[in-house]
């Protein structure tokens, strides 16, 4: 059977590259890669010998064509059986349209994984020395693209925020946001062990977080947004039974 997975290439490092990922692109019949995976990963999949498609979307290019053109050569090359590399930079959750892809491939009955990749959002500064969090200097960090940044106002009611360390303290992270202005029905996500075998993943509302008595487990991590209820596309793609 044919399948998809979508993958981070990293920051182009090839060293940073991840070990699924490399797994993956040796394992792979089609590559299909963006322009920003990095001249490295570029150069190293050309000696793969699989068949190798550029994908990138260009300066000025509109993103709605060529995302159509992706969708059809990821269905296209599922349907012939085929095992899918859809090789992105940095990690495909930020600013990767990763979100557009699952959605197409859920609708589309097509099987998926995605595989994550180092972001450049963490990588760059901490290649450069710089840490993004301090214990007396930063408590947190804001990320948001540079076509954006003139909306950082609306961030807390549009954006997405994400609580490290946040199972043990849930509720109290549910009142404190609903106390500064997070709607209630806000949705949310707790990840509990990300990425392990035995993952699991909650929704809920924030409104609820405060009412009802969950017991997360550590580590976990909350996903507040309305970008959370795409854990349902992935998780019905999943033959794990995971709690959502």
């Amino acid at each position: 059977m044919g399948k998809v997975y979508i993958v981070g290439a990293g920051p182009g490092d090839f060293e940073l590259l991840t070990l699924k990922a490399y797994r993956l692109l040796k394992e792979a019949d089609v590559i299909l890669y963006d322009r920003l995976v990095g001249e490295e990963i570029e150069s190293f999949i050309k000696t793969l010998g699989k068949e190798i498609i550029y994908v990138g979307k260009e300066r000025g290019e509109k993103g709605e064509r060529r995302q159509k053109e992706i969708n059809r050569l990821m269905k296209k090359y599922f349907e012939e059986g085929k095992k899918v590399v859809r090789l992105k930079g940095g990690d495909p959750g930020i600013f990767g349209r990763m979100a557009g892809e699952i959605e197409f491939l859920a609708e589309n009955g097509i099987p998926f994984e995605v595989v994550p990749g180092v972001s450049s959002v963490n990588a760059a500064p901490v290649c450069s020395g710089i840490p993004l969090t301090h214990p007396e200097n930063s408590y947190g960090f804001l990320v948001v693209s540079g076509k954006n940044s003139g909306r950082i106002k609306e961030l807390h009611q549009e954006g997405t925020l994400i609580i490290l360390m946040g199972g043990c303290t849930a509720k109290e992270v549910a009142k404190n946001l609903i106390e500064a202005g997070v709607s209630t029905d806000k949705d949310v996500a707790i990840i509990e062990k990300g990425s392990m075998k035995d993952q699991r993943v909650t929704l809920t509302k924030l409104g609820e977080l405060v009412e009802k008595d969950f017991n997360f487990e550590s580590p976990a991590l909350i996903v507040v947004g309305h970008v959370a209820r795409f854990a349902r596309f992935y998780q019905n793609n999943r033959n794990e039974d995971r709690k959502i």
